[in-house]
């Protein structure tokens, strides 16, 4: 007498929540990807091959505004400018507790070397190291 088995197995796989997975993950990386951008100051940066990936911790961009023959600092890619006196100050106090203290100067194509150089003495006088932003080529 043979006995035939009334529940057959289902071989079948349901991919609804692999496709709910992933879709999770693409918004999530799209949102995180969005915060990644630390410069809300539109620059135009001089190319090089060479990029170091440091963990940036304060950044100071130098704008130049060529009509005016003017220059403003922003630091951390603020819209509010800071006079070059003042640099130095919010520097130190951003800077404070940090072990290895590092800020990445973020200058325009247009912006002379004067400027530049007047950071990184900001950073000889305070034990700081420098990173000189730059896009790739």
């Amino acid at each position: 007498m043979a006995i035939k088995q009334r529940n057959k197995v289902n071989a079948s796989f349901s991919m609804s929540s692999m496709t709910d997975i992933v879709f999770l993950l693409l918004i999530f990386f799209l949102v995180t990807s969005t915060l990644i951008n630390p410069n809300a100051l539109k620059l135009l940066l001089p190319k090089s091959t060479n990029q170091i990936s440091s963990k940036q911790q304060v950044s100071v961009s130098i704008k130049h505004y060529q009509e005016e023959n003017r220059f403003t600092y922003h630091i951390n890619g603020q819209q509010q400018p800071v006079l070059y006196e003042q640099v130095e100050n919010s520097l130190q106090v951003l800077l404070r507790n940090i072990e290895d203290p590092t800020f990445t100067i973020l200058a325009d194509q247009t912006v002379p070397i004067e400027r530049v150089v007047q950071l990184m003495n900001i950073a000889k006088r305070n034990n700081y190291k420098v990173i000189l932003g730059t896009s790739p080529e």
